[in-house]
């Protein structure tokens, strides 16, 4: 029952925060200096077609008015009609989130795959060189941010060895009509292992340049817990049984370290997506994040507000889902 009331509270808390970022982007974003009726016409237009437009899109009226019927319109599901693309805005935005959302996975899958053979190295190794060149690695993949690790593996897998593309999310001669926008798993499902290969190719560095920096926190916070658990004392009975240093390590050390790990995974996972707006345009990845930022040149208001309320509602759901697998594995929790 206490488990059944949290997860009603942050339900609660779910639905305050999303009206929150909708009054805030609704607001915020009215204040920015330009027209985007004017963007959106050609040169030579009149005073009157921008009246019609800036009638037909609802913006001649005062702004409480403009969010008393964005918001009833937001509860049935009507996120409104983009101003630049002209059509309307959640099947825009539901199209995109698919490919930021396989971007997003497979980098967390790498960082935790780097971040956590980094650790055990570490730790398997402790105080010798080997964990000296594991905490070298750690800040070097922490001091750069991810949009210069993008840039970085543009010149050197792009440019000096062209090994994976550099841009888009699909070659064009594959672009075929998926039955889904998830190109990834589709692929495998339908065992077309070329389509497979060549989203990889596309997806593999604006992944690794998401990934590089959280790999870099797992592997420091994992390798610090591993230590402090490596002391423990039931780790200590199981070096007394004759148990190997790997045994003792995966098997018994790492199941209790894991737990605080698991929990910055989740709430990183997050800014993991909030970063694929930048790397997305670097890349010119056909996501959300590449389609938020030409929602904003274009000042489209209606589009940016759809974007920013499916991105909070995905950390809402993301952070929800974290605080639910922690109460599950952590017992304390469960039973306090």
């Amino acid at each position: 029952m206490k488990l059944l009331r949290a997860i009603l509270l942050r339900l609660a808390t779910m639905t305050v925060t999303l009206i929150g970022a909708a009054v805030v982007v609704f607001f915020v974003i009215r204040v920015v200096p330009g027209n985007p009726i004017a963007m959106m016409l050609p040169p030579g237009a009149t005073e009157e077609d921008v009246a019609r437009l800036t009638a037909h899109y609802g913006l001649d009226k005062t702004i409480i008015e403009q969010f008393g019927i964005w918001l009833g319109g937001v509860f049935q599901g009507d996120f409104g009609t983009s101003i630049s693309l002209r059509q309307p805005v959640m099947p825009l935005v539901l199209g995109r989130l698919p490919a930021t959302l396989e971007l997003a996975i497979f980098a967390l899958v790498i960082a935790v795959v780097i971040g956590g053979a980094l650790a055990l190295t570490g730790v398997r190794h402790r105080e010798t060189r080997t964990e000296t060149a594991v905490d070298v690695a750690n800040g070097v993949g922490l001091s750069i941010p991810d949009f210069l690790w993008a840039l970085i593996l543009i010149v050197l897998f792009g440019v000096l060895m062209p090994i994976f593309h550099i841009s888009g999310r699909i070659s064009p001669s594959l672009d075929l009509p998926f039955v889904t926008q998830f190109y990834v798993f589709e692929s495998l499902f339908r065992l077309r292992f070329d389509l497979w290969w060549d989203l990889l190719k596309h997806m593999f560095m604006p992944a690794l340049a998401l990934a590089i920096p959280l790999a870099a926190i797992i592997s420091q916070l994992l390798k610090q817990s591993l230590k402090e658990t490596m002391h423990l004392d039931y780790v200590t009975l199981s070096r007394t049984k004759g148990y190997s240093e790997n045994h003792v390590i995966l098997s018994e050390a790492l199941p209790n370290a894991v737990l605080p790990t698991l929990t910055l995974i989740g709430v990183q996972f997050t800014f993991l997506i909030g970063g694929t707006v930048i790397i997305e345009r670097l890349f010119s990845y056909e996501g959300l994040g590449n389609m938020a930022i030409d929602a904003v040149i274009n000042r489209d208001l209606p589009l940016i507000q759809g974007i920013v309320i499916v991105f909070a509602l995905l950390f809402t759901i993301i952070n929800l889902v974290v605080d639910m697998t922690y109460a599950l594995l952590n017992p304390r929790l469960r039973h306090a």
